[in-house]
């Protein structure tokens, strides 16, 4: 019995095999039926009525040809053979499903320059869409062509492309900074100080290991952070006490999982098959587990995953409501540090507050995604703003 889901789905995949973009579910050879060998060598002239029947493929039905991959599933292997983003491969995927159904359908092989000029100056005109916005439809339309489809695409002639802005980033100040913090408890409080004292965007504090967080030496390790980078960033003095006892609240949680037969965890790329056993290694399990454990489709294994995203969004945005704050303050809000160097000292979790570390040799100020390892824990106090001596050859 089929569903209403079943026939959108359906629909779907006619619609794009008109196109060309994907393929039918599935080619079935003609199928005859012939009688199962009996006793007697000579078959009669028609089978009897008790006499069973197996269907077996045609030998004068011709043999499909093998397809080749559909325009979207090449578009999915050039983004992954090239280690793009999850999010960037459903991205481009967006843009090249909107820019086929633009065009009432037609491959896009059959399409160069001036149906792209065409598609773009209609995002921008009746659309209306940010210039970040553009330009990424046009990053997929190029990698479309470029790598899939293997043209060069020229001259898009007159485009009308939205002007890209200039924006001042929302700055908390220290005040506002300590309301918005008060307002929040447990490891969403610990969430938030990582992200103004450490600089970490909201994916890279959530995926955190327990072995890219070194407290002994005040550091924190970013893996795969954006651009595919790794960097080290200081990790704030006045957590420290709070990070611990969370990281043995994880490992109790880590121990019980353990003790159940589970406390796995997802592997990035090919480690699970390079090393077996360390998806259950305590060094390899997230700083931030989810409270319930998540079953793997694939192997039926159960463990836990980060925190979503949307959890520590929600909390934020509640805190800032709670606090009548009139700003338009997300997770990212707390990155914007440059211009207040300060943090504030008051709130109970942290006991003697959340002193930051952010100078920088005549500047004043760290810009936290510069790489490689951070300076010595120079900052003794929040208004100090000159690092200590860093230990090595001069003039560097």
């Amino acid at each position: 019995m089929s569903t209403p889901g079943d026939k959108v789905h359906a629909g779907c995949d006619v619609v794009f095999a008109r196109a060309g973009v994907c393929g039918p579910a599935s080619n079935v050879p003609a199928l005859r039926a012939v009688p199962l060998p009996g006793n007697s060598k000579q078959a009669g002239p028609a089978p009897s009525p008790g006499r069973a029947r197996v269907a077996i493929p045609s030998s004068s039905a011709p043999t499909p040809a093998k397809q080749e991959p559909k325009l979207l599933d090449r578009l999915r292997e050039a983004l992954r053979s090239r280690h793009y983003s999850g999010r960037t491969e459903q991205c481009y995927r967006h843009w090249v499903k909107r820019f086929i159904f633009f065009h009432h359908l037609r491959h896009p092989a059959e399409m160069a320059e001036p149906e792209i000029n065409a598609f773009l100056t209609h995002l921008a005109v009746k659309d209306k869409v940010s210039a970040s916005t553009q330009n990424q439809a046009l990053s997929a339309l190029l990698f479309l062509y470029r790598n899939v489809l293997d043209r060069r695409i020229g001259d898009l002639g007159e485009v009308i492309r939205a002007r890209r802005p200039k924006r001042l980033p929302v700055v908390l100040t220290r005040e506002e900074v300590k309301a918005v913090l008060g307002n929040l408890t447990g490891d969403k409080w610990l969430m938030a100080s990582l992200m103004y004292g450490a600089g970490l965007r909201l994916l890279e504090c959530l995926r955190l290991r327990v072995q890219d967080v070194d407290l002994a030496a005040k550091q924190i390790t970013v893996r795969d952070g954006k651009g595919f980078q790794d960097r080290r960033t200081m990790a704030p003095e006045a957590v420290t006490g709070p990070f611990r006892e969370h990281l043995e609240r994880v490992r109790q949680i880590h121990q019980r999982d353990l003790a159940e037969g589970y406390g796995r965890v997802a592997m990035p790329y090919a480690l699970a098959r390079k090393y077996p056993t360390a998806a259950a290694a305590w060094g390899w399990q997230w700083v931030f587990p989810q409270e319930q454990r998540w079953r793997n489709p694939a192997t039926g294994q159960q463990g836990r995953h980060h925190v979503d995203e949307s959890l520590v969004q929600r909390a934020v945005q509640t805190a800032v409501r709670k606090t009548g704050i009139p700003k338009h303050a997300t997770c990212h809000t707390f990155r914007h540090w440059g211009v207040y160097p300060a943090l504030l000292r008051d709130h109970p979790s942290a006991g003697s507050g959340l002193p930051v570390c952010r100078a920088d040799h005549g500047t004043g100020r760290r810009h936290p995604d510069r790489a490689g390892t951070p300076r010595p824990q120079g900052c003794q106090d929040d208004h100090d703003l000159h690092p200590r001596a860093q230990q090595g050859r001069p003039g560097r």
